[in-house]
């Protein structure tokens, strides 16, 4: 099974590949993959039937300390529904081979989502444990929704893979939680076991629990399956290629929630939700759709609310919780996937050779088509339930079983009301199956002849085969009655009477009260055909009171207009608004507690520690700055004054003997100034009164009382303590598991390496975000080679020389330049002379490649003394930023020639090989190896694997760091120069020479 979901997926991913070599014919080789599939299954069916245990498992453990392993059975339900699944899968995939043009787009994205499907079903149906299955279930999810959007130019189409997407999601969540509760009330989530614990869990302490659970999980059910009232999004997925409807709608997705209430229905079916929920909505939901097919004039949407109305037919009979009716549900399942199927391929070929779907402008198909017709007339008569066909058969039993029904005692008065019900949507069937007929292929007076072009055969076997299988199922039911009855035993024989046991499928059973009602249903269905004038006139007086269609809409309406109503009065543009929000709650939420607890002030506080009375030097200086930064009214000198406040964190670790935290933390507060210094160039230079304005005394209220209960709050979480650290375990942990002495950069790489990973993530996404903001195009393009660009053309201004106020300076500059003509800033030449400064260019060349080198001694040094990929990684963009301050962006580039892009991805990368690696190598994921060797010149060497995860997590901070110089400043710097002067420049320059960037500050501190 495993093998089979692998080649699976692995074909859907090299699926475009392949139609861009094959084109259409491709479909071929995809249908391959589930036609062996369908041969593999064959060949298992000696392993689940003949005897005990009537099953085959495949179990490979994924992450045992969650109990999670990726459990496959298969058993006699799993294969029925595989075998359906793969079977009509495959012809689905070989009649896409002609049903598309060469020419239409994006087939291969729709070869390899279509295939992806067949897999994403088989897993669901096989996987015995409720997260595995639940996974499957939301990758059906998913890959509906980009089916079903597949003409993706098509507003129709967007809106309706939306709808779908939004309502089966929203019951799949509700599903998650009954499957939470159910499994960890049994204790385990193999649903084999979790099935066995069943009438335990029904009948003891969490009785009302596990009753609320399963109804949480059959809403997850009735939302896949289109039962009332979410059946609306079914016929609005007619959008998609007939392709899709005849596999997804028929075959495979919705039938993915009656295969849920099958599976669960030997264990849960005793519930006290379970039968109201199960046969309400599903007679309602037969009803629904088969009155609705009758007003239908797109014999597409015909067949839509015809399958609404089978769904609920079907969710009915799986989910009445007795033998006969388990063995007649699936086999009504079978029967419906093989017409069903048919007969969406027949509207496809319709719509195809004839243009339309209309039945008010098709006519007399069948006179152009008779083999078609042909096809068509045996799966809708199956559809109807016509004797000799799949249909009857699987119909006869249902009627049989809920019949038996009626007459339990247990089932009081709605026995009756169940068996009427039924009887009446047969008839409705009935009646919409001719209708369907009626429709596409007969001479309609009055209308002319619809032009049809001729079918090839290879066009019309699909369908064929599928007709074919239900001539042969219906006068031949016993192979399907072998493979269903393993099933129908699961479930306890009701209490005595006659009908208790699963019976057996026959096409005749003699002259039976169901055979009775079958002709019943049958002469009144063909008699609302007959008038189905009169009908569709007492329809058109019905008004619609509900329209599911209309409810989602308005809901969704009403979501919007609520969401536009909080956005309003929230997202009010004022950053005082949302800090105050943002610090009223953060300080309310945890006073409160403090306050509710009671608790009193822990013992041993001390203000200064004794041992470094240098701390109060230093938190006296963080006060400075801090209060500095508040009374700033220059934005640059607000910036300065909080990195005063950083770099005094960063000499408290220092000081508190956590070098490792300081280093880091000075590094970090160092690129963020550098960030800010960037982006400030974009903004006015001064503040305004910050301080001021009418709720200038509430904004000084919540500020203290949020930074003296945030010091209360520290001091009691160190007092609440009342177990032994885990951090007094991280040394040992450190040591000897990670191999390192440096405690801080072992937990990062090896011990909580997870965390990591999940942080790096972050920093790609958030550098990705700032990029988009800034880059007009791909923040991968290359700048031009410096050596394309004119000496000294970068950043000049018109009128400099002529309005300096020192020329001697510049000619120095220009003298400099011819000197280092063959230099090493290469690109420093790039800038106008008076953009250029002399000592911060000598300082570059000095310090630079130390930078560079000190930042590979931080990294490979890191595991065991102060440093590590984090702090190694900000070290080399300090270098890069350094380069970029003396040379601007072509020395940034000429410095740094790849994509920030490339560096990020490629460092996630490294770090996910590290992780991958041990698993592959039979150990756990970011499990770390320690390797002592020898080697000349430096002796005995000890590497630690973890390491190589460090590289990953130096690469992408480079990354981040090349993001930001490219962003915020090379990116603004050309847009400064492409920019056109502003009077206020025009005027600067007159007076006091040219506006300056980063580097002209230097020059102009140096003239």
């Amino acid at each position: 099974m495993i093998t089979v979901l692998a080649v699976t997926f692995v074909m859907a991913a090299v699926a475009p590949l392949i139609f861009q070599r094959m084109q259409r014919n491709s479909f071929y080789l995809l249908a391959a993959i589930p036609a062996g599939a369908t041969v593999w299954l064959a060949l298992q069916f000696g392993s689940v039937y003949p005897g005990s245990p009537g099953f085959v498992e495949e179990i490979l453990p994924w992450i045992p300390d969650l109990k999670l392993e990726l459990a496959f059975r298969m058993d006699a339900l799993a294969w029925v529904m595989s075998l359906l699944i793969m079977g009509v899968g495959s012809l689905v995939l070989v009649y896409c081979a002609r049903y598309f043009k060469n020419s239409d787009d994006h087939l291969g994205g729709f070869g390899a989502q279509l295939l992806a499907f067949a897999g994403s079903m088989f897993g669901l149906v096989t996987a015995d444990d409720l997260l595995v299955m639940f996974i499957f279930w939301e990758l059906t999810t998913v890959l509906s929704y980009l089916l079903i959007g597949y003409a993706r130019t098509r507003l129709s189409a967007r809106r309706s893979a939306l709808q779908a997407l939004i309502v089966t999601t929203a019951g799949g969540l509700a599903m998650l939680v009954g499957l939470i509760i159910v499994g960890n009330a049994a204790g385990t989530y193999r649903i084999s076991a979790v099935l066995q614990k069943a009438a335990e869990l029904g009948a003891g302490p969490a009785q009302g629990t596990i009753a609320v659970a399963v109804v949480l999980i059959i809403a997850g059910a009735v939302t896949k399956s289109a039962l009332v009232p979410f059946h609306f999004w079914l016929p609005g997925a007619m959008a998609a290629p007939t392709p899709v409807s005849a596999y997804l709608h028929a075959a495979a997705m919705v039938k993915a929630g009656i295969y849920i209430v099958a599976r669960l229905a030997p264990g849960f079916s005793d519930s006290p939700y379970w039968l109201p929920l199960v046969l309400g909505l599903g007679l309602a939901t037969m009803l629904v759709g088969g009155y609705r097919a009758l007003r239908q004039t797109d014999i597409k949407l015909i067949l839509a609310y015809g399958t609404v109305s089978q769904l609920g037919f079907l969710t009915m009979v799986v989910g009445l919780g007795r033998p006969d009716a388990a063995l007649a549900g699936l086999a009504l399942l079978l029967a419906h996937g093989l017409f069903k199927a048919a007969l969406f391929l027949v509207v496809g070929i319709i719509d195809h050779q004839a243009g339309t779907r209309d039945i008010r402008r098709l006519s007399g198909v069948y006179r152009s088509s008779r083999a078609l017709g042909m096809v068509a007339a045996v799966a809708a008569a199956s559809m109807a339930g016509v004797p000799l066909l799949a249909g009857f058969v699987a119909k006869e039993s249902v009627l049989e079983a809920f019949f038996h029904y009626s007459q339990d005692p247990a089932a009081g008065p709605w026995g009756l009301v169940l068996l009427l019900g039924i009887v009446l949507g047969s008839t409705l069937t009935v009646a919409y199956s001719a209708r369907f007929m009626w429709g596409a292929f007969a001479v309609k007076p009055g209308v002319e002849p619809t032009p049809f072009k001729a079918i090839r055969p290879s066009f019309l076997f699909v369908p064929a085969v599928l007709s074919v299988l239900s001539i042969v199922y219906g006068l031949w039911p016993s192979p399907v009655d072998a493979w269903i009855q393993p099933y129908a035993a699961l479930f306890a024989p009701a209490a005595g009477g006659e009908g208790s046991g699963p019976g057996h499928l026959a096409l005749w059973h003699g002259l039976t009260p169901a055979l009775g009602l079958s002709v019943l249903a049958i002469a009144a269905g063909a008699g609302m055909h007959y008038g189905r004038e009169v009908v569709e006139r007492l329809q058109s007086r019905v008004p619609d009171w509900v329209d599911g269609d209309r409810a989602y809409q308005h809901t969704i309406g009403a979501l919007d207009d609520t969401a536009v109503w909080v956005t309003g009065r929230t997202q009010r543009g004022s950053l005082y608004f949302y800090l105050a929000v943002i610090l009223t709650v953060a300080f309310a939420v945890p006073l409160a507690a403090l306050i509710i607890a009671n608790k009193p002030i822990p013992g041993g506080i001390y203000l200064i520690d004794p041992n470094s009375p240098l701390q109060l030097v230093v938190a006296v200086g963080i006060v400075v700055g801090a209060l500095a930064a508040v009374r700033a009214n220059k934005r640059f000198l607000a910036v300065l004054m909080v990195s005063v406040t950083g770099y005094g964190i960063a000499l408290m670790f220092a000081l508190q003997g956590a070098p490792d935290l300081a280093l880091t933390q000075m590094l970090v507060e160092t690129i963020v100034l550098v960030a800010f210094v960037l982006a400030m160039r974009s903004l006015p230079a001064g503040l305004r009164d910050r301080t001021g304005g009418k709720y200038r005394v509430v904004r000084i209220i919540i500020g203290a009382a949020f930074g003296v209960t945030m010091i209360f709050v520290a001091i009691y979480a160190m007092g609440a303590r009342v177990a032994p650290p885990i951090s007094l375990e991280f040394p040992k942990l450190a040591y000897e598991g990670g191999g390192g002495l440096n405690i801080v950069n072992v937990t990062l790489v090896d011990i909580r390496a997870w965390d990591t990973f999940g942080e790096i993530s972050v920093l790609a996404v958030a550098a990705t975000g700032v990029a988009s903001l800034i880059f007009v195009r791909s923040r991968g393009e290359r700048l031009r080679a410096a050596a394309m660009v004119p000496e000294g053309s970068v950043g000049r201004r018109t009128g400099v020389e002529r309005n300096s106020r020192d020329g001697a300076t510049l000619a120095m500059v220009r003298r400099f330049a011819d000197i280092s003509r063959d230099a090493w800033l290469v690109a420093g030449r790039t800038l106008a002379p008076e953009r250029r400064s002399i000592i911060f260019e000598v300082v570059t060349r000095l310090i630079f490649h130390s930078l560079i080198i000190f930042s590979v001694y931080l990294l490979l040094a890191g595991h065991n003394l102060p440093g590590g990929g984090f702090a190694g990684g900000l070290t080399a963009g300090l270098a890069l930023t350094v380069r970029y301050m003396a040379g601007g962006r072509f020395e940034l580039s000429e410095a740094a020639p790849v994509s920030p892009g490339s560096l990020l991805g490629a460092g996630l990368a490294t770090a996910a090989a590290s992780g991958l690696v041990p698993l592959l190598l039979g150990g756990q994921v970011f499990q770390s190896a320690i390797v002592q060797i020898w080697l000349p010149v430096f002796g005995d060497v000890k590497f630690v694997t973890s390491t190589i995860f460090d590289i990953g997590v130096y690469i992408v901070v480079v990354g981040l760091a090349l993001d930001v110089l490219r962003s915020l400043g090379a990116e603004i710097d050309e847009h400064f120069e492409g920019a056109p002067k502003t009077e206020p420049e025009r005027h600067a320059e007159t007076y006091v020479g040219p506006v300056e960037s980063v580097a002209g500050a230097a020059a102009r501190g140096q003239e």
